[in-house]
């Protein structure tokens, strides 16, 4: 399919009305302005969950004036994304330093340690003023979203910044895997021999967490793998995103998105990633996200996205070696980290999110698209 009919198949932006109870689909929808007196960059790095029956919840970083420390704001949308109230705020009640970097939402899908079925789960960075240290840490709400409580200290480092020699830990994902849950997330602290790895903890109680595990690492010390995302196929495989900080598939010091396909999503450690090219022969680079749709064939669609472009990636062959990657348009701009949900209640549906573009930038707002993935 040509590049032109893709754009065109994504037209209109904004559905006609839906019927009552269908998810709607709509272009650029900003859904949070954050006020003038917020520090730059005023907000960043949206995430969002679903509860069962549809509700969307989402959080980002919040760049508030300090004091009071910052928290991770929790917004509620009851009809498919279209508006949103705020619902409550996770505060750093376990170090009083601010929660400040990278905020993960999780819904459990099964009890899990004495938490029923459907907690929300925000693993995120407690962080001070001065950006001395970073620690992982974990909150649940048991309550659809409405309070939230500390549960654990997932991993903790040095001064939150990303410069080669610096030991910060950062950008948690979470996700449910037989009976543990995984935390990966971005390691800087063997610093003598990496700038930085990606690597995973696991738990079985929530409370305490298991050994650091590396997941993927460079043997040039200046090549840094970072923000991982994990999706779950229909073959019993698992796919891994990543930007891959140094790589010399491109020239320069760009951040070019590789993969990882496994069997076992503890292991991804002993797999050799590959670049994701499109069929265009375009590389994306920076912050990737990536989800699995079962629209789009027996194998269903793999979809990515990555700063770089305001562009999808998607791919039907299960990112089989060989298999294309193919480049599609979407309505939503492109952000940093930006991030995706095939929605549960209608999976033919893809939530796009962003907060805006890394400081300086004093306009950010935080918005979404809904799309259909059938036009991809």
């Amino acid at each position: 399919m040509k590049w032109s009919t893709l754009v065109l198949s994504l037209l209109p932006l904004v559905s006609a009305a839906p019927k009552k109870g269908q998810q709607p689909t709509f272009g650029e929808n900003v859904i949070y302005t954050p006020p003038d007196n917020y520090t730059d960059p005023r907000v960043l790095y949206a995430r969002t969950a679903q509860l069962k029956d549809g509700t969307l919840l989402a959080t980002w970083e919040n760049y508030s004036p300090e004091p009071p420390m910052v928290y991770f704001p929790i917004y509620r949308s009851k009809d498919g994304g279209v508006t949103w109230k705020e619902l409550s705020r996770v505060e750093d009640t376990a170090n009083g330093l601010g929660l400040r970097y990278q905020p993960f939402l999780y819904v459990l899908e099964k009890s899990f340690a004495g938490f029923p079925k459907d907690t929300v789960l925000l693993a995120g960075s407690s962080i001070p003023t001065d950006l001395s240290s970073t620690q992982i840490d974990l909150y649940a709400s048991t309550n659809k979203g409405r309070s939230w409580k500390f549960v654990s200290h997932i991993a903790g480092g040095g001064e939150a910044r990303p410069n080669h020699g610096l030991t910060p830990v950062w950008e948690p994902f979470l996700m449910q895997y037989k009976d543990t849950i995984i935390c990966y997330y971005s390691d800087q602290r063997d610093n003598a021999t990496h700038s930085q790895k990606m690597v995973h903890q696991t738990t079985t109680n929530l409370r305490s967490w298991g050994p650091v595990v590396d997941d993927v690492k460079y043997p040039v010390y200046w090549e840094r793998p970072g923000m991982p995302t994990v999706a779950k196929l229909p073959n019993g495989k698992y796919i891994m995103t990543y930007e891959y900080g140094g790589s010399p598939v491109l020239s320069g010091y760009q951040f070019p998105v590789f993969f990882k396909v496994v069997s076992d999503p503890e292991a991804f450690g002993a797999a050799e990633g590959a670049v994701l090219r499109t069929t265009d022969g375009y590389v994306p680079t920076g912050s990737p996200y990536v989800v699995w749709s079962p629209v789009g064939g027996a194998n269903g669609t793999i979809i990515a996205s990555a700063h770089s472009s305001g562009d999808v990636y998607v791919n039907t062959g299960l990112a089989e070696p060989g298999t294309p990657w193919r480049r599609v348009a979407t309505p939503q701009p492109n952000a940093y980290t930006r991030h995706l949900r095939v929605l549960s209640n209608d999976p033919s549906k893809l939530l796009i999110m962003g907060a805006g573009q890394l400081p300086p930038s004093t306009t950010n707002k935080v918005s979404l698209s809904v799309m259909d993935i059938s036009k991809l």
